[in-house]
């Protein structure tokens, strides 16, 4: 499977120093009311004249996961596993992966 070039990894301390070079005050944000944060979206040049149309939404539920057995070899249960928590959507993933690129290839 190809890197996507536009996916960067971060650890959880270069996330923590990433956080700490913010200039966002984030205990200011989270102290404004609904209100405040409305008055000050609508000040923001950015965001002025942009009202969104809600009458056009529709609601979209995801698709139930089906529930298969399946034999893997111990190798690749070892390998995902290896990576920690959350093997089981990892190997979803790869498995989504490999269909994507397929039918691509098949348009």
């Amino acid at each position: 499977m190809q890197k996507d070039k536009n996916i960067k990894s971060y650890t959880a301390a270069e996330l923590k120093a990433k956080q700490a070079e913010s200039r966002t005050d984030l205990s200011r944000v989270d102290a404004l009311t609904d209100a405040e944060l409305e008055r000050l979206i609508a000040e923001d040049e950015d965001e002025r004249g942009i009202l969104p149309d809600w009458t056009q939404a529709k609601l979209v539920l995801p698709e139930a996961k089906k529930s298969v057995h399946l034999r893997l070899d111990g190798e690749i249960i070892a390998f995902f596993k290896s990576q920690g928590k959350g093997h089981i959507s990892r190997m979803q993933a790869v498995l989504k992966a490999y269909v994507d690129a397929h039918r691509q290839q098949a348009k």
